[in-house]
Formats: structure tokens, C-alpha cells, sequence
């Protein structure tokens, strides 16, 4: 079945229950799994001379968003191994979410995607767009949604 199976997440209520599915499946098919949280940057205005946001707290801000990411792997990580399933935490920093996921999870011989959607609708779906919907069109490895 599945060997390797990567485990994104947010940290999200939603994003946490399909970890659960997730380390399930790895539980079931004696697979390990890789828990990634993909970090934002900080958002950086180019228009008019760029961000009024001095450089030491825009690093601050980062560095407490990929402390938060650690700890949201690090929880899924030991969830895992609590079941005795083998488990990697990963974050990685990137604008471009889903092409990391992808990228990680070819990187890591996976053979499954697990992820949440959050089920946007209408507009706030066309203005935030679908990191999920992004990963199914375009990952070759398959992609378990959840809701």
C-alpha cells in the first residue's frame, strides 16, 4: 500500500484531523510519514519604495511564524510515533505552497499526499485561491483531500 505518506498541514482544526487520517493509513500499511508545514514570508510591498515594516521585525515575525510551523510538525510527528509509526517533521519557507508540497514530497519518495480543504466558496475562494485544488491538478503522486 502506502510506504511513504506526506502529511501537510497548518495546524488547523481541519488540517489536524487529516494528519490523523493520514498516520492512520501509514499505521495500516506499516508506511512512515512526512509532516510538512510550508511558512509563508512576509508579505513585502514593492509598490512605493517597498515595506515601511523595519527588516528586524519582519525577521522577528518570521522567525516566531517558523517556530509555530516546527511545533505543528513536531506535534504530528510525535503522534505518529506514538502509534510506531516512522515520522520526519519538515517546514520549509515559500510563497509558493502548493509546488512545495509537491516538490517535498517527491523529495521524500512519497507515495501519498494527505491534506485538508477548507472548503472556500465564492469569492473568498477566487480571492485566496485553493492550495489543494493547485496540488490535485498538478501533483503525479496521488492526493487524499479531506474535509
Amino acid at each position: 500500500m502506502y510506504q511513504c505518506v506526506l502529511i501537510a498541514t497548518d495546524g488547523s482544526e481541519l488540517s489536524n484531523k487529516a494528519a490523523e487520517h493520514g498516520i492512520e493509513l501509514a499505521t495500516l500499511s506499516g508506511g512512515q510519514i512526512v509532516a510538512l508545514q510550508v511558512v509563508p514570508r512576509y508579505p513585502v510591498s514593492y509598490f512605493e519604495g517597498g515595506s515601511s515594516v523595519p527588516n528586524e521585525e519582519i525577521a522577528r515575525v518570521e522567525k516566531q511564524w517558523a517556530a509555530n510551523a516546527q511545533a505543528v510538525v513536531d506535534a504530528v510527528k510525535a503522534s505518529a510515533e506514538a502509534r510506531g509509526v516512522q515520522a520526519k517533521a519538515v517546514t520549509s519557507h515559500s510563497d509558493m505552497v502548493a509546488e512545495t508540497i509537491i516538490a517535498t514530497a517527491q523529495k521524500h519518495n512519497c507515495d501519498l499526499i494527505v491534506m485538508a480543504s477548507h472548503g472556500r466558496r465564492g469569492l473568498s475562494r477566487l480571492l485566496l485561491g485553493s492550495e489543494t485544488t493547485h496540488v490535485l491538478t498538478h501533483s503525479h503522486i496521488p492526493v487524499m483531500v479531506l474535509r
